[in-house]
């Protein structure tokens, strides 16, 4: 089942950014919900690699990651060891896979839906952040899946710990069917995938609709849906509180990305 819940004022965000359980085994309050911010609320779960190879992608697939690590393993020959961490590279660059994008911060998730490649368009329409329990997820897998977690006492898979159970696709996909997904947290390789706290999503071949499947196997997802009224009034509190593209996208690609921004001016300021 999903829940939609409205977005309307700055008060409705406070939830969304201190909802942290209390954890009777950790005595901590700290929440398992993974988080992404997309800039349209129209804009549909789907995987690069779905959205590039369409019908096709289970055929392609293998194509486009032995030549990716074969044209790539100069720049990381240890991807040539795991297929997951072809995959985690492969995203982190472009290369179009099966993964899809969480964070566990629910501000940069709001950044990423409260931004525009044409920031004309951040009143055009309403924005949207989804929220999902790893534990929940987890625990629709396969039992020798859940032991390697409780070996690890973890509840989140490493590239390392994943491949102790499915070393190839075709394994993995065996293993899912279409009614359960692994999330893993990826090494960090890069500072991009620090600053965002990265998480992926592994999504079965059998998934074709990853919307119908969190709403068919899962109680707890959220689909946050932000009034476009309130996109820049959300965009400069992030600024406010350093939650930019200056600190998301390390380097001189985020400091321009951060700057055009900031000195935008609206069509109403023209007026």
């Amino acid at each position: 089942m999903i829940k939609t819940v409205e977005i309307n004022t700055i008060e409705d965000v406070l939830p969304l950014i201190t909802e942290q359980e209390y954890r009777p085994d950790l005595q901590r309050n700290r929440s398992l919900y993974l988080y992404r911010g997309m800039t349209d609320v129209d804009f549909k779960l789907t995987t690069s690699l779905s959205r590039n190879c369409k019908s096709a992608k289970k055929t392609l697939e293998p194509c486009i990651l032995n030549n990716f690590t074969k044209y790539g393993c100069l720049e990381d020959p240890l991807i040539e060891k795991s297929v997951w961490r072809q995959m985690i590279l492969g995203q982190h660059h472009g290369l179009p896979t099966r993964l899809l994008d969480w964070s566990q911060s629910p501000l940069i998730a709001l950044h990423f839906s409260t931004t525009e490649h044409n920031l004309d368009d951040m009143t055009a329409h309403d924005c949207v952040i989804w929220r999902i329990d790893i534990k929940e997820l987890h625990a629709m897998l396969p039992g020798r899946y859940k032991k390697v977690l409780a070996d690890n006492q973890t509840s989140v898979f490493t590239v390392n710990m994943l491949s102790e159970v499915a070393t190839d696709l075709d394994q993995y996909d065996e293993d899912m069917q279409d009614s359960a997904m692994v999330v893993v947290e990826p090494p960090s390789i890069d500072p991009r995938i620090v600053n965002q706290y990265s998480f992926f999503a592994i999504v079965p071949d059998a998934v074709n609709n990853i919307e119908e499947f969190f709403d068919k196997y899962t109680n707890n997802t959220v689909r946050y849906v932000i009034n476009k009224d309130l996109r820049w009034r959300i965009r400069d509190m992030l600024d406010q509180q350093n939650i930019s593209e200056r600190i998301i996208y390390s380097g001189l690609d985020g400091l321009s990305k951060w700057l055009g921004r900031h000195y935008y001016v609206n069509k109403k300021e023209e007026k």
